[in-house]
């Protein structure tokens, strides 16, 4: 009887201390679950990883880095324009800083009107010389050279106090009269000459020599930095 008993007392213990250790994995193994450093073992990345941070994984530096570029070029000067910028600051010995801001936004506007930003350029290098803030003795403001009094209703809304003075704006107005002068001339030649205040004969001037300086900087886009003056 009694080495009944001691053999029960035996498999009694060991019954014990195997629901202990199992227990004391139980735990371990919860543990490692509330720290995230148990992962199973069947190799399921959707079971373990959030799609946030596939995606993350997925999307390699350089993907990201041409994103990143388009964002940040999205503003930026064409080839063509930089070219021209160059060729500006050199003719009208204005600093290259104070042009790019000139350039983008006859960039934009040229894109979102459907016209050359080089016209653009080229009307601003002849009314205004790139100095946003010419005034002529007949009160023409601005890069393109714009009267306040005519076009009022053609301001923006958001524009500040001074908007003729201000070189997005400017060039906004300066190319929305450009374009009805076009539409009521019947052509780019006549609507430059309605433009520049000048008579309907394009021998009058003002149409050729914007014309010609555009001719000026596209030579100048083309060749680059070697563009004569």
């Amino acid at each position: 009887m009694s080495a009944t008993i001691s053999l029960g007392s035996i498999g009694g213990r060991r019954v014990d201390a195997t629901l202990t250790f199992i227990q004391h994995s139980l735990i371990i193994i919860g543990l490692m679950l509330v720290l995230g450093t148990f992962k199973p073992l069947d190799g399921d990345r959707a079971a373990t990883e959030t799609p946030q941070a596939i995606a993350a994984e997925a999307s390699t530096p350089t993907e990201q880095t041409e994103t990143e570029a388009a964002k940040r070029g999205s503003a930026a000067l064409t080839p063509r324009l930089q070219r021209a910028l160059d060729f500006v600051s050199r003719r009208y010995r204005v600093a290259p800083e104070a042009l790019v801001p000139v350039f983008e936004a006859a960039q934009a506007v040229g894109r979102e009107r459907r016209l050359d930003p080089l016209l653009i350029v080229a009307i601003i290098g002849i009314e205004s010389r790139f100095n946003p803030f010419a005034e002529s003795a007949s009160g023409a403001q601005g890069l393109m050279q714009v009267i306040p009094g005519y076009h009022l209703d053609k301001i923006p809304q958001g524009a500040g106090l001074q908007p003729f003075l201000d070189p997005v704006t400017n060039i906004q107005v300066g190319v929305h009269v450009l374009e009805e002068a076009i539409r009521w001339r019947g052509s780019l030649t006549a609507g430059l000459q309605h433009y520049g205040g000048a008579s309907d004969d394009p021998g009058s001037g003002y149409a050729n020599k914007v014309l010609a300086e555009k001719e000026r900087l596209e030579q100048a886009a083309r060749r680059g930095t070697g563009a004569r003056t």
